[in-house]
């Protein structure tokens, strides 16, 4: 996450004994970037959810074919017995997204949050019809296949950016503080499977998204085709046989 201004970041050698040398950081990462984690957590629960959330422990857990989830009182107090709600975010998901996409994930299940502590969130995370309306008045619009035309409810949900939506403004307002994220998985070469082949790319002009392989080249055809009527674009339009096979993501809430 975002460092402040000004901040140093330059690991300094130092000698441990005679025999070793190890890098020493001036700043600690943990509290760096979970600190940012909580900065933008607040910052979109001021903005989005008027202050209403209650407290989260954020994490960072890998889950296979998942971007994040929301568990409710996954926590519990070693001396007080209380219980405390998880928002996790897969690292794994962070490779080849932008900030933006990041946080669209961590407001998509602010939104889980946010319908357990004022609303009445369905069964078994299913993502009902008042997850949806929240989700369509925040600037995130529903989708099952993470493209126009999806669902809006089921059991596995993706969403896209509602553009000049109040979700993309409030991000621009974080993004001109500085605010960043520093850490994601690292990758690994040959490492099949997982969330990694499966890279979102996202239309910057209408936001509709689809997944690939990290090299794989995209082009938004409609979009193409609107700004240059005089071509025949369809032969070379890619169409999916099963609009189902669509990987979603937790943006699929547990």
């Amino acid at each position: 996450m975002g460092r402040p201004k000004g901040s140093k970041n330059k690991p300094k050698l130092v000698a441990t004994d005679e025999r070793s040398l190890s890098y020493q950081r001036a700043e600690a990462i943990t509290p760096i970037e979970y600190s940012g984690l909580q900065g933008a957590f607040d910052h979109f629960n001021a903005a989005l959810f008027e202050g209403s959330l209650p407290d989260v422990f954020i994490t960072y857990q890998r889950k296979a074919h998942s971007f994040g989830y929301f568990a409710a009182d996954r926590f519990s107090g070693r001396i007080d017995k209380s219980g405390n709600h998880e928002l996790a975010l897969n690292p794994d998901g962070f490779i080849n997204q932008t900030d933006e996409q990041v946080c669209q994930t961590l407001v998509h299940e602010m939104t889980h949050v946010w319908q357990h502590a004022h609303g009445k969130p369905a069964s078994r995370g299913y993502h009902n019809k008042e997850w949806a309306a929240k989700m369509k008045s925040i600037g995130l619009q529903p989708s099952s296949t993470g493209m126009v035309g999806g669902k809006e409810t089921g059991q596995k949900m993706s969403d896209y950016i509602i553009p000049d939506g109040p979700f993309t403004k409030t991000y621009a307002k974080l993004a001109a503080t500085g605010w960043k994220l520093n850490l994601q998985s690292a990758h690994r070469p040959g490492a099949k499977g997982g969330t990694n082949s499966n890279t979102k790319f996202t239309c910057s002009s209408c936001g509709q998204n689809v997944w690939g392989k990290p090299d794989t080249k995209v082009l938004c055809m409609p979009c193409f085709a609107e700004r240059h009527p005089d071509i025949d674009c369809r032969g070379a339009m890619m169409l999916s046989a099963d609009a189902s096979n669509a990987p979603s993501s937790e943006k699929l809430a547990a």
